[in-house]
């Protein structure tokens, strides 16, 4: 039994090496080549797009922060979709010159479908292609000066969507606000700088992205409702031969959730929308590997499949085990369990710790905290990951809706 056990594991953490291996290569790509100056021939007509409900204590700093934006006022028209609101939200969009779609549907809920009903609207009342393109915002996001301007630049090299650099509003307030902001900091710089530089299909993440309409136009709206309809946009244009392009340039930031209990609601909707993505387009995925340009196919099938597959296999196998080795009352079986687990969990710490380490020093100057948090979160970063464990587990067997997040971060920080 304990030659099965270190078996198990050793082919696990194998595989484990050989599916992201390339990420590493990502990292050294990312210290050693630059990324581009891009420039724009045009200054492209936009419309913004904001589902927001109940957002009436942060829908202002965006909306202040696309006020302040360094391109022209009359290209850029912003839509602020009231979606089954009980608050002021509208009212305070309207009193900073933002358009208002009002949207009641308690059935179908989630951002997915408050955009659809957002471009369903507009096609009536506009046609879809009167803008060039749509900016998809959270209403706690606040945008840099240069934002629109960059996202521009990029996007006008021909790229279907563009995402941006996702910072974080409150980094600094505790080790999960922090967890999530050094993923998406990673996420940002070394995950789509790195396809950037590759020649490779980026993925949005969430929010701070931009879609071309002629491609909304095709798909008729946003025909995305899954739980992690992100994940699901960027798989499908990828499935489809399209390609994401990444503005670094182009600074957003973000409220991360400060409480177990939120952060567990959000990462269980996460998990299971990845699941739903891996059901849904996995095989198609696998097959469009070994296809012209099936990089992009892996890489996704990557964010998507092995992490929560195999460290739920392996969690499963060794608690088993030392289950068995208790109810045996084996002392060396237990023993060897538990040095399997202790191991095995080192190794993913200092693995995991390293990516954080790495995206912390490089974007060290981005990140707003003071440099002894810089460093403790640095730490507490492998923990953070770890909590997907449970999550990931529990998201198997539990049925899991939409729910929104509330945010509470006034301040200006763009």
């Amino acid at each position: 039994m304990p030659k099965l056990l270190e078996s198990v594991n050793q082919v696990i953490f194998a595989v484990f090496f050989l599916c992201y291996t390339y990420q590493l290569f990502f990292v050294f790509l990312r210290l050693v080549r630059p990324m581009p100056t891009y420039f724009a021939q045009k200054q492209h007509r936009y419309a913004v797009l904001i589902p927001a409900r109940n957002e009436s204590t942060v829908i202002a700093g965006l909306l202040d922060s696309l006020e302040a934006q360094n391109y022209p006022k009359e290209l850029v028209d912003i839509y602020v979709i009231a979606d089954n609101c009980t608050d002021q939200t509208g009212k305070i969009a309207k009193s900073h010159g933002a358009q208002v779609i009002t949207r009641r549907n308690l059935q179908e809920i989630g951002k997915g479908y408050a955009l659809q009903y957002a471009f369903q609207t507009l096609q009536k009342n506009k046609s879809l292609q009167y803008y060039d393109g749509y900016f998809v915002f959270d209403a706690d996001n606040q945008l840099d000066e240069n934002f629109i301007e960059e996202m521009n630049r990029v996007f006008d090299q021909g790229y279907v969507a563009v995402t941006s650099y996702r910072n974080s509003k409150n980094y600094d307030t505790n080790w999960l606000s922090a967890g999530y902001s050094l993923w998406f900091l990673r996420e940002s710089y070394f995950i789509n700088g790195a396809r950037m530089l590759f020649g490779s299909s980026c993925a949005i993440s969430g929010t701070g992205f931009l879609v071309s309409s002629a491609l909304i136009d095709e798909l008729g709206g946003w025909p995305y409702h899954l739980l992690t309809e992100d994940i699901q946009f960027s798989v499908e244009q990828v499935l489809r031969g399209k390609r994401i392009g990444y503005a670094e340039k182009a600074m957003l930031y973000d409220e991360q959730p400060i409480d177990f209990a939120t952060s567990w609601r959000q990462r269980l909707r996460w998990a299971k929308g990845f699941y739903q993505v891996l059901q849904c387009y996995g095989t198609r995925l696998l097959r469009s590997i070994f296809k012209r340009k099936g990089f992009s196919s892996y890489d996704l099938l990557m964010t998507i499949a092995p992490a929560f597959v195999l460290t739920l296999f392996l969690w499963f196998f060794n608690t088993s085990f030392l289950i068995f080795a208790m109810i045996e009352e084996n002392p060396l079986f237990i023993r060897f369990a538990l040095n399997s687990m202790g191991s095995g969990l080192l190794g993913a710490y200092f693995s995991l710790f390293f990516h954080g380490a790495v995206a912390t020093v490089f974007q060290w100057k981005k990140i707003r905290a003071s440099t002894w948090k810089k460093l403790l979160y640095m730490f507490t970063f492998p923990i953070f990951l770890f909590t997907y464990i449970p999550i990931s587990w529990a998201a198997l067997f539990k049925k899991v809706t939409w729910e929104p997040i509330k945010h509470v971060i006034t301040e200006r920080v763009a």
